[in-house]
């Protein structure tokens, strides 16, 4: 069990995504902000702002949640490497959308107006829990202290401490990615045949390779490259 070549190759997407995110958490940390990024109840419903929403779902709100996000989020590039960075797009937008509509429905059921859930990219990677767990093998198994453990329990262990990093405000969230996570696996709407327009995907394909890629592939390499993942996934 591993993700591949080492670094971003293969994996634009995911690049942006883990980048967005650090920086995110930088400019709201240094200002103070971020203990203040989680949505809540009273801010869903009285003053939502676009602003606050793209924040509230890729900037972590504490250094711990970060380390333990960005590597997670890296780990799980491999999923990027299975179906294409087209296809891997759709699954960053419906995880993230459908995560937010179960943490709204939770804070209408939970009527709690006084506290905030934990922000951060949580739907994208519980939702990411749900194709580890069931596509992604064991490699290797060993004992430590006595007891039988695998490769796999490693991420298991750093997804448990993001899951519980701030109780019931992480565990919500880390809830409904896994609940997004399971959508997208039962093919719900048909999400799984979704495509964004080729643009995307070259545009994320220029921005890897013009950001220092080990690799030394084109553009237009890199591009058909990402189309014939997406295509070969949908066989």
């Amino acid at each position: 069990m591993h993700g591949g070549p080492s670094g971003f190759n293969n994996a634009p997407v995911t690049r942006t995504v883990v980048i967005a995110s650090g920086i995110l958490t930088v400019i709201f940390g240094i200002r103070s902000r971020s203990i203040r990024l989680g949505l809540s109840y009273q801010e869903i419903f009285k003053h939502l702002r676009l602003w606050r929403f793209v924040a509230s779902e890729f900037a972590f709100s504490s250094t711990p949640e970060l380390m333990f996000g960005l590597y997670l989020l890296y780990y799980f590039r491999v999923f990027e490497r299975q179906i294409g960075s087209n296809k891997y797009s759709v699954f960053i937008l419906f995880s993230v959308l459908a995560s937010f509509l179960f943490e709204v429905l939770a804070l209408v059921l939970l009527k709690d107006s006084t506290s905030s859930l934990a922000s951060g990219p949580y739907g994208l990677i519980f939702a990411s829990f749900v194709p580890f767990y069931l596509d992604i093998p064991v490699s290797s198994r060993f004992r430590i202290f006595g007891i039988n453990i695998s490769d796999k329990s490693f991420i298991y262990l750093a997804g448990l401490q993001l899951l519980l990093s701030s109780w019931k405000r992480s565990l919500v969230p880390g809830l409904c990615g896994i609940l997004a996570g399971v959508l997208y696996r039962v093919n719900a709407f048909k999400i799984r045949r979704v495509k964004f327009p080729e643009f995307i995907s070259s545009f994320f394909a220029r921005l890897a390779w013009s950001s220092g890629s080990s690799s030394r592939t084109s553009p237009e390499e890199m591009h058909t490259k990402l189309t014939f993942c997406c295509c070969s996934s949908c066989r």
